[in-house]
C-alpha cells in the first residue's frame, strides 16, 4: 500500500480535475493504495470542493496538516490553536495590512478592517468578533508576494513557539506552531497504518515544502523554483505521476 498525499490548488486541481485525472485516481485506488488531498483549504471548504468534483479519494487533510477527515465529513484528528492568541493575532494581521482575516473554529467567521465589508452574517469587525477557545487556522491574504512574505516573518518571530505561519502566494496561513503539512501526513499515517516509506507527496507552492522536504516526493512544473529545488521529481499532472508510479508497482 502507498499513499499519494497531494496538495490541491495549483496541484491536483491545476488544470481543473478532468475524467483522465479521476480514472488515474481510481486505478491508483483499485490497486490497494490511497489518495489524499492535503490542503491549506478549511475543512468545510475542501469538502465541499471534493463533492463538487464529483471523484473518490481516501482522506481530507485540510488547515495544513491541523484537521483530517474522512470523505463523508467525520472529522478523525485535530490540532488545536489556543484561542487566546486570536485576538492579538488578527490585531497584527489588520496592522500590517490585511482588510480580512478568516477565522477557522466550530462556527467559522471573517474579520474585517472596515464594517462596510461586512455583508454575511458571519462577517464582523475586530471589536464585535466573537470570543472563541479555540482555532484550526486562522488565514488572510496580502496585496502582493512581498508583504506576504514580510508580515509571514513578522508572524512567526511574534508567536514563535505557538504559531506557525506558512506563506502560500499572497496568502497566509497561520496554524498551531508543531502543525505543517508533513505533520499531518504523519497523523494520516498513524490512521492509515502505513509506512514512512509508502509516502508520495505532491505540491506546488511555498506551504508544501515541509511534505515535499519531508517524504519522497513531486513538484508540480508550474510550481515556485524553492519547491522544486527540493523535490525528488517534477512532473506536469497528478494524472502524469500516478501512471508513473502505477508502472513502478
Amino acid at each position: 500500500m502507498k499513499i499519494i498525499a497531494s496538495d490541491y490548488d495549483g496541484t491536483l486541481n491545476h488544470g481543473g480535475i478532468d475524467e483522465e485525472k479521476i480514472k488515474a485516481i481510481a486505478a491508483w485506488r483499485s490497486a490497494g493504495n490511497i489518495f489524499a488531498i492535503v490542503s491549506g483549504r478549511s475543512p468545510n471548504d475542501l469538502l465541499r470542493l471534493y463533492r463538487k468534483n464529483n471523484f473518490e479519494c481516501d482522506y481530507l487533510v485540510a488547515d495544513n496538516g491541523a484537521v483530517i477527515l474522512t470523505t463523508d465529513g467525520r472529522i478523525v484528528s485535530h490540532a488545536d490553536c489556543d484561542g487566546s492568541l486570536a485576538l492579538p493575532l488578527i490585531n497584527l494581521l489588520i496592522d500590517c495590512g490585511s482588510d480580512w482575516v478568516f477565522v477557522q473554529t466550530a462556527n467559522d467567521f471573517s474579520v474585517y478592517a472596515d464594517s462596510t465589508e461586512c455583508s454575511e452574517s458571519n462577517d464582523y469587525i475586530v471589536s464585535d468578533m466573537p470570543q472563541v477557545n479555540y482555532f484550526n487556522q486562522i488565514n488572510t491574504r496580502l496585496p502582493d508576494f512581498e508583504t506576504a512574505a514580510n508580515v509571514t516573518a513578522k508572524v512567526a518571530k511574534v508567536f514563535e513557539g505557538k504559531l506557525n505561519a506558512l506563506q502560500n502566494g499572497t496568502c497566509i496561513d497561520i496554524v498551531r506552531a508543531d502543525v505543517n503539512k508533513a505533520k499531518g501526513i504523519y497523523a494520516l499515517m498513524k490512521l492509515a497504518g502505513a509506512e514512512y516509506d509508502d509516502v508520495i507527496a505532491v505540491g506546488d507552492n511555498i506551504n508544501d515544502r515541509d511534505m515535499i522536504a519531508e517524504f519522497r516526493s513531486y513538484a508540480m512544473e508550474n510550481g515556485v523554483d524553492s519547491i522544486k529545488e527540493i523535490a525528488d521529481y517534477i512532473t506536469p499532472s497528478v494524472t502524469e505521476l500516478i501512471l508513473k508510479e502505477l508502472d513502478n508497482c
